[in-house]
């Protein structure tokens, strides 16, 4: 019986590689055209250096604390919870239509693929233009840049803090936040941001997305 729950596990394991690097392949099989869609972007001025230097820091804190040095994985940074910018792109550009369960196997090999083959800017740009965020006055809003001429009519790098801070809380929960309205539970996510960014609070640990360690006590 030993024997067979041993080359069970081995079986499953094997079968969670080879769908994983099919991910992989995948990836750098569309890696081409991803790039040159990103250069489109970041030729006119929608990549993450678009956004200002001290904007784009705050954006990676919240969203992937350890996104410069990490490969498309990482369990590790506090607050990065499981899933990276990386691998939210991957779930994006390399799936008709993704859902929970084994499908985070071929989202990790493809992340890996993804970053293997494009720049962190490119991956920047094409994580920030197809970012889902949420309802604005004309119906359902992607991309950042989008988001943010519908909600505030400027770019991001023109925002006011609180203003920009509102466009990263919502990522969490685009479907449940409501921009550019009198939202409390809004409010409630962009007041844990503020606290976190000014430095007056961490994480709890790396699945703290939600912030639990910056509450107002």
């Amino acid at each position: 019986m030993l024997k067979i729950l041993s080359a069970l596990v081995l079986l499953l394991t094997a079968a969670a590689f080879v769908y994983g690097f099919a991910g992989y392949l995948d990836a750098r099989a569309d890696a081409f055209r991803l790039s040159a869609r990103a250069d489109r972007l970041i030729a006119g001025g929608r990549g993450g250096v678009d956004l200002g230097p001290r904007q784009l820091a705050k954006l990676l804190q919240v969203e992937d604390p350890g996104f410069v040095d990490h490969s498309g994985v990482d369990l590790s940074s506090a607050g990065g919870g499981l899933t990276t910018i990386t691998q939210s792109l991957a779930k994006r550009v390399g799936f008709e239509t993704f859902q929970l369960g084994i499908a985070k196997i071929r989202q990790t090999g493809y992340a890996i693929g993804l970053e293997h083959e494009l720049t962190k800017q490119e991956i920047l740009a094409l994580w920030l233009d197809t970012l889902e965020m949420g309802h604005g006055p004309d119906g359902w809003m992607t991309g950042f840049f989008r988001a943010s001429n519908a909600i505030y009519g400027k770019a991001p790098a023109e925002l006011s803090e609180r203003e920009f801070l509102s466009l990263v809380a919502v990522l969490i929960a685009p479907s449940t936040y409501h921009l550019g309205k009198d939202d409390p539970k809004l409010e409630d996510r962009v007041a844990r941001i503020e606290r976190l960014v000014a430095g007056s609070c961490t994480p709890l640990d790396n699945g703290d997305v939600w912030l639990e360690g910056c509450r107002d006590e």
